[in-house]
Order: C-alpha cells, then structure tokens, then sequence
C-alpha cells in the first residue's frame, strides 16, 4: 500500500476512534456543575450571568463566570441556561406538623406528618423552616437526621412547646424543659388577641428571657402592639415575630431594633388568613396552588355559610385593617435600615404551606420592598438572623440549597411562581 494512502487510512481512523485523545474522566460521585444561569447569591450583590456553580458532597465548592470558572473534570453537568438560580427561601416562622387540613391537634402530630410537609416546603422552594412552636420530639429527631448530603426536603429548626406560664418561676420551669428537649429556640406570645386574653406580662417575660440566656437560648416574641415591641426590646428580647400592627412604628422603635441588631419577621400572610376567606380567594384558581392543594379542603373553605362567618367575625376584619398597618410600617422599617426576616407563620389550618410563602414575597412587593430586598429577605438575612452560617448564601462551603426560576426574580418577584426546579444539599427535590 502507498505511504500516501496508508497515512490518509490512518488519520480516517483516528478521527473515529480518537487516535491519541485522552479517555474521558471518570464521573466523580457528588461532584455537579450548574452551568449558564444568572446566579442570585443571597446578597445584594449584582447578579453573576452565564455562572458555573460547583457544588461537591453537597456543599457548594465554587462560583463565578463561565469565563472565570471552568467546569471541573468528572462533574455532572446541569444545563441551566438562561434561568435564574437564588438560594433557597428560608421561612423565618412556620410552623410544622400541627395541622394536616383542616384538622389540627395532637393526633395529627407525628413524623410522617412532619416530613411529608417539610417536602411540600421544599417542592415550593422553602428549603428550611423555623418552627415557631407546638414542635415535639418528633421533630427534634428529624432535624438532628438532616445534616447530611443525602437531603432531599426542607430543613427543620424548632422551638418547642410556646413558653405560657402566668409566673417567672413557671415560665423558667417551661424554657428548661424545652432547653432539655434540646430546642434551637425560645419562643413566646406577648398579644391579647385583640383584647380576648390575657397577655404575658414584663415580669413573666422578662425571666424567660433571663433564663433562656442563661441557657444559651435565643427568644422569638410574638407581638401586636407597639408598646410590647419596645418592652421586650427593652428586655434584651433577641427577635420579633410578626409586624407591629396597632399603630405606625416609630424612631424609638427603629433605633431599638437596629442598636440591638434584632430582626423582624413580617408575617403578613398571617393576618391575610384571618378574613381572605370571607369569599372565595383569586389564589384558589391559580395552578401554582391548585397542583398541591387537596380539592376537599378547598370545598369547605367555599361553604356559603362558612364565609358568611369569616365576613361577620369582628377579629378578621380587624385584621384585614391591620394587614395594612403591617404593610405600612415594614415599608418604614426596611426603608431605615431594620434587617427583615421572611416568615408567614404558615402551617396552622388554612394557613398553605409553600404557597403561602410566595404570597408573603408578593405583600412585601405591594408594602414597597424591591425584589432584590425581598430575595434578600428570604435567604441570606433569616440564616444570619437564625444564626445558621451554612445556608442562605450561595458561597463555598455552604449547603448547596437552591431555587431555579425560568424567569427571573429579581426583575419582579411574581416570577418566584416560575420555579422549575429545588435542590437541597444538591439533590433535586422529587415531585409529589
């Protein structure tokens, strides 16, 4: 055979075969690369386009341009180009396992319930969620099982039974049995519930939050006044839950909050739950909620008589009153600089879990908070305010918890409801 030929022969086959190539890598377990979306990290920074994310063993290994950053060898590709990536939403105060429809109550509180509604959190994208109360041994379990790469549903932290004694000495006696429970929290009401009961007082609450210090918990306090607010703060109270809502905030108030480095947590789905089903609510039709919610509750809560009694409750259209001083003065305290921590209190009945939290970013939308601060509000703040240094940020070293939108959030936040896909510990959560 001709040289001429036999080289030409040669080379045909090298291109088939790859003559000379390297063999491809080897895939590396846990190794994944997101590759060709616009990354929100959690902060206010400006967004990183055409972004590789790397996460391994389900910590996020490195972030940045795909001209800066290459994919690594061995790592899965996750084509996610033109989509938007935040980290996942962390749900200040909610509340797990104590209902399951329309029922509530102990019987209702088991682990199956627990973890089949932390997966629903995580299936809207609600990767962890602060309990704020009613939480039991079995929850104290589930979260202890989470830190692991292997997770695929929403974290859990928990604060126990809500501390209610009418003494110091009771209420000390209720924080140490919930500190032996091993909570992550402290948490207390100081409300009347709109002059219908009896409200704690500053000398109560002032031992709960002397004894939980002394025993290295943090206190969340429900409120609704003003004048309550300024107490606990006062009292070295370390969050608020729920808006100020008798009257607007003011200078006092701010400096207390922002000296104290004390977050607030909004809430305003929970006084949206109180009168919205005075009629059957615009949501009942969107397929974002639909998808999850169960048909036959949805029945009850249509019942003519039962809104009747919703439109006629004296509380719920005070509250729907107050739903606007809330939007009103978080306007006023992001606007001064008040760190805002995202929360609904969902979980209660009526209260939907995963969806509510879409609504809550869509009030603060209407109370005037950019979506940038909203995202903001969502992720990175509700980790540092829950002392929880590995989530909320997409940063190395962090658990790989994120969101991915076809469109994108931070151009406005009704584009949460596009959500494709969520990722805990870089794993995808499964559809129901």
């Amino acid at each position: 055979m001709p040289a001429r030929k036999f080289v030409l022969i040669a080379l045909f086959v090298c291109l088939i075969v790859g003559c000379g190539s390297s063999p491809p890598p080897e895939p590396v377990p846990g190794l994944k690369a997101f590759v060709g979306a616009t990354v929100m990290d959690g902060t206010d920074s400006p967004p990183i386009e055409n972004a590789v994310l790397v996460v391994q063993d389900g910590r996020v290994k490195a972030l940045g341009t795909a001209e800066d950053l290459k994919v690594p060898p061995g790592a899965e590709t996750i084509d996610v180009s033109g989509k938007f990536i935040t980290p996942g939403f962390i749900n200040f105060h909610g509340h797990v396992g104590a209902a399951r429809g329309l029922e509530s109550g102990p019987d209702v509180y088991t682990e199956e319930n627990i973890l089949s509604q932390l997966r629903l959190y995580a299936r809207y994208g609600v990767t962890a969620v602060n309990s704020m109360g009613g939480d039991g041994e079995a929850a104290i379990g589930i979260r202890d099982a989470q830190e692991t790469a292997d997770l695929d549903r929403a974290r859990i932290y928990v604060a126990g039974s809500v501390v209610s004694g009418n003494t110091p000495d009771e209420a000390r006696a209720e924080v140490d049995a919930n500190v032996a429970m091993k909570v992550d929290f402290i948490k207390i009401r100081v409300d009347d519930n709109l002059g219908t009961s009896k409200k704690m007082t500053p000398e109560v609450y002032q031992a709960v939050i002397d004894q939980a210090h002394t025993k290295g918990r943090r206190v969340e306090a429900h409120v609704y006044y003003l004048g309550d607010a300024k107490g606990l703060l006062n009292s070295d109270v370390d969050i608020i839950a729920h808006s100020v809502r008798d009257k607007e905030v003011d200078d006092e108030l701010i400096n207390l909050l922002k000296e104290n480095d004390v977050c607030l947590c909004p809430t305003l789905t929970r006084d949206l739950s109180t009168f919205v089903y005075e009629s059957v609510p615009e949501f009942f039709s969107d397929p974002f909620f639909t998808k999850e919610a169960d048909p036959a509750v949805l029945e009850q809560l249509k019942d003519p008589e039962r809104q009747a009694g919703v439109k006629a409750s004296k509380s719920a259209q005070q509250y729907k009153k107050a739903l606007e001083m809330a939007k009103t003065n978080l306007k006023k305290l992001a606007d001064a600089g008040v760190t805002i921590a995202f929360g609904t209190d969902s979980g209660p009945r009526t209260r939907f879990q995963g969806y509510f939290e879409h609504m809550e970013l869509d009030l603060m939308a209407e109370a005037g908070m950019t979506p940038t601060q909203i995202l903001v509000a969502a992720t990175g703040n509700p980790a540092r305010c829950l002392k929880l240094p590995e989530l909320g940020l997409l940063q190395s070293g962090k658990w790989a918890d994120l969101n991915v939108f076809s469109e994108d959030p931070s151009a406005d936040i009704k584009n949460t409801h596009s959500l494709e896909s969520v990722w805990i510990a870089g794993n995808r959560v499964p559809d129901k």
